[in-house]
């Protein structure tokens, strides 16, 4: 984790040292639209704590707006304004017990796609930003611990977001896209000095979206 400040500059390097060295488009592809899905989340806590893994975590709804620029071959630059719920949950004996975060997160993601001028695959990769505006909880909490159970001490976050997908580029009616993408958190959400209980507690979750995206046809 210490080094996390590190790997976030480097995919900021990496993004934009790849949108330069591909060839140019004649007629740039630009695409506005939105996407809707279904995720899992939980949390990365040191030292650990009860909280099921992401496998098993219950699913919620994440959803946001799209805006793609491809002025390169085989690579476009792509942002987001997200809406994303994530949190954790912890079941044992005599407790069980939900946090969910609200998050606006806004991903910066190189967008490297192959295949035919209709039908393509493509990998999404590149930083986030995020602010947490809503912390509600649920349940009956473990009487054992409660470090975890304080309000969240630093709202804003930062990580990086990949994915893989497809898509179908129609002629008339726009793009139907099918992504999943993981999201890893290096921002804590907890205090993590060498004083403080938790070394980090970071979110991570896994979502599964549909999008529609829109050509804005450029002369």
């Amino acid at each position: 984790m210490k080094h996390s400040r590190y790997i976030f500059v480097l995919i900021m390097l990496v993004v934009s040292g790849s949108m330069i060295a591909q060839p140019r488009l004649r007629r740039p592809e630009i695409y506005i639209g939105g996407h809707v899905g279904v995720m899992a989340s939980s949390m990365l806590f040191k030292p650990t704590i009860q909280a099921i893994d992401i496998a098993q975590s219950p699913l919620s709804l994440n959803g946001g707006l799209m805006f793609r620029y491809a002025g390169h071959k085989v690579c476009a630059i792509q942002v987001e304004a997200n809406y994303m719920q994530r949190g954790w949950r912890e079941v044992g004996e005599g407790y069980d017990y939900r946090r969910q975060l609200e998050y606006i997160e806004v991903p910066l993601l190189m967008h490297l796609y192959f295949g035919r001028k209709h039908f393509r695959g493509f990998l999404n990769l590149g930083p986030q930003i995020g602010y947490c505006f809503r912390d509600t909880d649920y349940g009956i909490k473990d009487t054992s611990q409660s470090h975890q159970y304080i309000p969240i001490q630093h709202p804003f976050d930062w990580g990086l977001a990949g994915g893989l997908g497809i898509y179908y580029r129609t002629n008339k009616i726009g793009l139907f896209q099918l992504e999943a993408r993981f999201n890893y958190s290096f921002g804590s959400i907890f205090d993590n000095q060498k004083t403080d209980h938790f070394e980090f507690a970071n979110p991570i979750n896994l979502s599964i979206n549909f999008a529609y995206l829109w050509e804005i046809k450029v002369k």
